[in-house]
C-alpha cells in the first residue's frame, strides 16, 4: 500500500465491517451510537461493524450513516478514510455546548466557520487557512430546518481536543473572547479535512449543554433529556436533507487549487 487512497481502500472497510461499494453517495457522520439504531430502526436495515471501530448502516435508498467515535482524531480518520468511496456529500450530526445567551438548549447550530483549536487540522493545513463548510450544503440544510419549523443560530464554533475543561476558568474567559457561539470536538477539523480530500461536507450541531457556568454542565441525567427530547428530529432533518439534495439541491462543486 504505497498511497493513501490504497490504504483507505484496505482501511475503511477494516474499521467499518462495511464493503465500499455498500456505502451511499451521501453520508451522515455521527458520535452516537444510537443515531445509528435509530436510523436503521427506521429503514428496518442492518447495522454493520458492531464489533468494529465505527459502525454503519445504509438504507435502501443509499443513504449511509456512520458513527465514528469522539474526537478530532476519530473525525479526521473517518474523513479520510472515506476518499475511498468518494462521497458527493457529508453532513455531521454532533452535539455542541452553547457559549452564548442567544443559544438556548436543543436549538440548532449551522456554523458558518468553526476555529481549529484542536491542533488534528494542523496536519492538513497552515493555521492560516480557515475551516469551513460547503456552502450550497448548509443552504439546502437550512431550508430543511426551516420545513421543519425550527429556529437555528449560524456561527462561528470554536473546535477543542479537551474533553474535560468546564472546571478551567482561564480556559473558559479565553472562550468568551473568542465570538463563537458553540464549542465542539470535530467540526473544524471535518471541515478542514474535508477541504483536504476535496469532499463536500457541512455540520449540524444540537446545542447539548451550556457549559460555561456549572448548573449549565452536561450531566447524564441531563443528556438523556435531551437524547430523549431532540436526536429524533436532528437525524431527521439530517436524513432527509442529505436523501432530497442529490434531487432538488444545487450542483456541489468544490474548489481545487
Amino acid at each position: 500500500m504505497k498511497t493513501k487512497l490504497d490504504i483507505a481502500k484496505n482501511w475503511l472497510p477494516r474499521y467499518t465491517g462495511t464493503r465500499i461499494d455498500e456505502f451511499g453517495d451521501y453520508i451522515l457522520i455521527t458520535n452516537f451510537q444510537n443515531y445509528v439504531t435509530t436510523f436503521a430502526g427506521q429503514f428496518n436495515c442492518d447495522i454493520k461493524g458492531e464489533n468494529r471501530t465505527m459502525q454503519t448502516s445504509t438504507n435502501c435508498e443509499g443513504l449511509s450513516i456512520i458513527n465514528f467515535g469522539m474526537g478530532s482524531p476519530n473525525a479526521a480518520t473517518i474523513m479520510d478514510l472515506l476518499t475511498a468511496r468518494s462521497p458527493k456529500g457529508i453532513l455531521f450530526l454532533g452535539k455542541c455546548g452553547g457559549l452564548k445567551s442567544s443559544t438556548e438548549i436543543g436549538h440548532f447550530i449551522l456554523p458558518i466557520a468553526a476555529i481549529r483549536g484542536e491542533g488534528t487540522s494542523n496536519d492538513y493545513f497552515p493555521a492560516e487557512v480557515p475551516a469551513l463548510p460547503s456552502f450550497k450544503l448548509h443552504k439546502f440544510i437550512s431550508n430543511k430546518i426551516i420545513e421543519h419549523n425550527q429556529e437555528y443560530r449560524t456561527g462561528v464554533v470554536y473546535t477543542t481536543n479537551r474533553r474535560v475543561w468546564e472546571w478551567d476558568e482561564k480556559f473558559k474567559d479565553y472562550l468568551k473572547t473568542l465570538s463563537a457561539i458553540a464549542i465542539d470536538m470535530e467540526t473544524a477539523t471535518i471541515f478542514i479535512v474535508g477541504h483536504a480530500n476535496e469532499i463536500s461536507r457541512g455540520a449540524l450541531l444540537l446545542v447539548s449543554d451550556m457549559p460555561l457556568t456549572p448548573e449549565g454542565i452536561k450531566t447524564e441525567e441531563s443528556d438523556k433529556k435531551i437524547t430523549e427530547a431532540f436526536t429524533k428530529l436532528h437525524l431527521q432533518i439530517g436524513i432527509e436533507a442529505m436523501t432530497e439534495i442529490e434531487e432538488n439541491g444545487e450542483q456541489i462543486r468544490h474548489f481545487r487549487y
